[in-house]
């Protein structure tokens, strides 16, 4: 028998993508602190997501996680987290209805402060610095002492987070998710976007619905569950000081649970199964997810599986495959089918952000509507074609109308970069594009659906 997983064990592996502080002694002292603080969600929460992700594994739900590429402290703003969660219900409704399953809505929001990085430093104009890896850990400003890692970022990370959950919890339970308004705000979309002939359809179709319903009695005043709705967290697991700190026993089962975010999940440079980030995740009880990157070969995949999900429980782990438009069709099918031979239950979501960032003329990152639209479906025909469950999308997304992705029916240049390009990390959907990229997805899981529901043509009988 292995020996009991405790909280520390990844401090006895290798570490990768995490800073080194030159005060041990604050550090220690900001970890105390925040060990003595409530946690941000409890283990009943986790355990209702992860009752909602195993009904996602089997084909009976579809998840949507979304928002921003990392959170700031500057932009600590009720609107700016209004505004998101806004986009993210206008998304579910629609792809509900392409689906016909209930959407699993999980924000990047309320603690992803935290970024991998490609390097280290990073060099301007002959002067070098460490990167910057987040507001969790040091300032974007290129200046020596906002580059040096703060511990104490972690407790400003800490109640910025509260803040946060406790803004989603009453915009999700008291009446600002309603269904109707929701609906509403999408007929604005529709009017405002030059494809609105193409998107009207899947709008009347909702509308139809909801009048239906209406007149069989069913309203926001009858049904609860169209006047509110769940709404989880979501950050990458990467500070494990931070993590390790924020986890908690739960008092009604005995297990640990993270208690920072409701899903934890692995980045694509973090996976190393020896390596610190599996360690710690691995002993959690929250439902938890790994980035599958084209790195990633079929036995190592197997092997993770194997370490962070060893009872194949159902919803417990989260496959988030992010290859990039030109590679997914070579690179995806083969751990799709090795994941299916192995029988293990995962939900399997797309990426189609990460594998597909280009950089303009003035270096400046970006990436195409088209190759985002292109991995996602890339990615369902993948599923298709092996007879699993494309189980969901991942994105990174904001509720402004930032200039930071090119193209989209407003049709975005790389020109238009100048006027609201706002990210300090990777660029992010915009409101629209966001809401144009839930339209088509919509429209690609409806058509699916009625293929796959079309009777098969029957087989003529030969004579004599």
């Amino acid at each position: 028998m292995p020996p009991a997983w405790t909280p520390d064990d990844w401090r006895r592996c290798q570490v990768r993508q995490m800073p080194v502080y030159a005060d041990a002694a604050k550090l220690a002292a900001v970890e105390a602190k925040l060990g003595r603080y409530p946690p941000l969600v409890f283990a009943g929460e986790a355990r209702q997501l992860k009752a909602a992700l195993a009904r996602a594994a089997e084909g009976q739900a579809f998840v949507l996680q979304g928002g921003d590429c990392a959170e700031s402290f500057q932009d600590f703003t009720a609107n700016i987290i209004r505004d998101t969660f806004r986009v993210l219900l206008q998304m579910s409704v629609v792809l509900t209805f392409g689906a016909s399953l209930p959407v699993v809505k999980l924000g990047r929001m309320g603690g992803q402060f935290a970024k991998p990085r490609s390097s280290d430093t990073e060099t301007r104009d002959g002067t070098t610095l460490p990167a910057y890896r987040g507001d969790l850990v040091n300032g974007p400003e290129f200046t020596a002492e906002a580059r040096t890692p703060d511990p104490g970022r972690m407790e400003t990370g800490y109640f910025q987070s509260a803040g946060t959950l406790n803004l989603l919890r009453a915009f999700a339970t008291g009446g600002y998710a309603d269904l109707h308004e929701v609906h509403r705000w999408n007929l604005g979309f529709v009017a405002r976007s030059p494809l609105a002939d193409r998107y009207q359809d899947i709008a009347h179709r909702i509308d139809e619905t909801l009048a239906f319903m209406a007149a069989c009695g069913i309203s926001s005043a009858t049904t609860p569950q169209l006047h509110h709705t769940d709404f989880f967290t979501s950050h990458e697991a990467l500070l494990l000081p931070y993590e390790q700190a924020l986890t908690r026993v739960d008092s009604t089962s005995g297990d640990w649970y993270a208690c920072s975010a409701h899903f934890l999940w692995i980045g694509d440079r973090t996976r190393d199964p020896e390596g610190a980030h599996v360690a710690f995740l691995r002993g959690l009880t929250n439902p938890i997810g790994v980035k599958v990157g084209p790195s990633m070969k079929a036995d190592e995949l197997l092997r993770l599986i194997d370490i962070l999900n060893p009872k194949d429980e159902p919803g417990r782990l989260t496959l988030i495959a992010r290859m990039g438009a030109e590679k997914v069709e070579s690179l995806l099918p083969p751990l799709l089918r090795a994941v299916k031979r192995s029988g293990r239950r995962v939900v399997w979501i797309c990426d189609p952000m990460h594998g597909n960032t280009i950089t303009s003329a003035d270096g400046r990152k970006t990436r195409s509507f088209d190759s985002i639209l292109a991995e996602a479906r890339r990615f369902f025909d993948a599923h298709a074609a092996e007879g699993t469950w494309a189980g969901g999308v991942h994105v990174e997304m904001t509720g402004h109308a930032v200039t930071e992705c090119i193209g989209g029916a407003h049709g975005l240049t790389m020109g238009d970069l100048d006027a609201r390009y706002e990210t300090s990390c990777d660029p992010r959907l915009n409101a629209e594009q966001s809401l144009e990229l839930a339209f088509l997805v919509a429209e690609e899981l409806k058509a699916r659906r009625q293929r796959a529901e079309r009777p098969a043509p029957a087989r003529r009988q030969r004579k004599g």
